[in-house]
Order: structure tokens, then sequence, then C-alpha cells
């Protein structure tokens, strides 16, 4: 086994210095992304952090390392895109639970049944923060928002348990509330070989004034706690649903399986961007050629 050097923090300030409101819960995940790299030895040079469209999409401007901003709904799409070409990135996703679990879930639940071996961290605040407030697919029943003044008749989508069913080899909640836990759930992920996703409570300070950080203080409470076993499948669907007084932190359900990666038998041979083509110079030329 390979030792792991980690590396400071430091290491990955960005350039720029993140603009989201005060008190908003994704400069903590923010924070929890870096250690995590940090704790996992992931140079900047090797990590690549891909988000779609919303506030917490801007993560990968604020982070020293390789990065995309792409379309609503698409991170998942791009990742892919990206990590089947160079299986040498860890490739990590950011984006919120509208950008994720509302128009990009088609991308997201492929992903899972394939068992990438890709990162989703989802900064879940229950509403579209960036359009000002409207009912998202995590907003509680019957919670008033600007889209539903007379409360939200729709049921939320449970994305751990969608998860767990669709293949995820690595499901996980955070809080940013919690940013210590949270970071180091974030290092199990990126260390974990397959799909990982870990959805993060990261309350929205301006538009969400019912799931708050007191609202979720009073509720949630770490599974390693209590001695729970991730790899109970049975358990893990029971926990995935526990919502109310009680709410629940940490690793929800962990296995290990083949990664697509390792079934494929051209990625077989290592990652593509490795590999040659082929082809001769004038041929690739003009492929090029017509492209641009």
């Amino acid at each position: 086994m390979a030792t792991v050097v980690e590396l400071p923090i430091e290491t990955y300030k960005g350039p720029v210095d993140p603009d989201w409101c005060p008190g908003c819960g994704d400069f903590g995940v923010l924070k929890s992304v870096q250690q995590a790299a940090g704790a996992c030895g992931v140079a900047p040079a090797d990590l690549m952090i891909v988000s779609g469209i919303g506030c917490s999409s801007n993560l990968p401007g604020f982070i020293h390392a390789y990065g995309v901003h792409s379309l609503h709904g698409r991170a998942v799409a791009v990742a892919t895109g990206i990590h089947l070409a160079n299986c040498d990135l860890k490739v990590v996703i950011t984006g919120g639970d509208g950008d994720g679990y509302g128009i990009g879930i088609g991308h997201f639940i492929h992903a899972m049944r394939r068992n990438l071996d890709i990162t989703y961290v989802v900064m879940d605040n229950q509403i579209y923060g960036l359009t000002t407030g409207q009912t998202s697919p995590t907003t509680t029943k019957g919670h008033k928002t600007k889209s539903t003044p007379k409360g939200n008749i729709e049921m939320p989508l449970n994305p751990l348990a969608l998860a767990i069913t669709a293949g995820a080899t690595y499901v996980a909640r955070g809080f940013s509330g919690e940013q210590k836990h949270l970071a180091e759930i974030i290092a199990g992920a990126i260390a974990h070989k397959g799909f990982s996703l870990v959805d993060v409570f990261s309350p929205c300070v301006t538009y969400n004034k019912v799931n708050t950080y007191p609202w979720f203080k009073e509720r949630v409470y770490k599974l390693e706690d209590q001695g729970f076993d991730p790899t109970d499948f049975d358990a893990s669907i029971k926990k995935s649903f526990e919502w109310g007084e009680k709410i629940p932190l940490g690793v929800i359900y962990k296995r290990q399986s083949d990664t697509y990666e390792d079934l494929d038998p051209i990625l077989q041979r290592g990652s593509l961007v490795k590999q040659s083509l082929g082809l001769d110079k004038e041929t690739m030329q003009s492929f090029i050629g017509e492209l641009i």
C-alpha cells in the first residue's frame, strides 16, 4: 500500500475568495473538501473539481485545482467524461440539490449503477438559492417557499435511499455545522474506490428559514458514536429513511465492488489520454482541423 503524504490546507487555497452570503454552509463544505484532499495526499495537479449551476456550483473557482464549471444538471456527465479519459485524476463533483437531484438526476443514477470511481459532494440546502428561494427536490412537505406560498405539496426526494439502491458503494451524510466531521467523511469518499455520494446539510441562511443551523444541531447525531455497521444493507436502508427528531450523520452505506473502470477492457490498459491512438500525425491533424 502506497504511503499517503498529507498536504496542508493552504495547498488548495484558490486565487479568488468565496462570495457566498455570510454564514452560508458552503464555506464549511469548501474547507472540508480542501482538508479532505490534503488528508488523502491528492496534489492540486491530480485533482479535478466539476460543478453544474447554482450557488454551490461556484466552488471550483475557489479552490486551487483543476476545475470545470459546467452546465445545469450536467456536472455528473462532464465528470464522467473527464474521469474516463484520465482515470489517474481524482474527480470530485460539487453541486447543489437542485442541480443534482432535479435536472441532473438521470446522470446521477446511471453514474451510480456503473459504480464509477467518482466522488459527488451535494450541498443540500433544501431550496433553490441562486434563483431566490423556490422549492427544490429535497424541500420538505408543507414548507412555504417563493414557488409554494401555501406550502409544498410534493414529497421530498430521498437521495440516500436512492443512492444505496442505485448502486453507489459509499453513501454518507454530513453537516457543514460539523465541519471537521464532514472533512473526515469526504476524505473517506475520495479514498473509496467506487461511486461515493456525500449529501451535506449546507444551510441557506438567506432563503431557507426552516432548515437552519439550530434546527439541524438539535436533531443530528453521528452514526459512529452508536457503533453502526454501514456494510449492513438492510440497516443502511432503514437509516436512510430516518428523519424528524433524530437525523443520522456519517457513513450510512459502504461496500466494495468492481468499478466500471475495472471491468472495461479498454480502460484496463490505462487512462485513455496515455494510450496510443494508432494514428499518424497527418491523419490526427486532419481530424483536429475538421473540429476547429
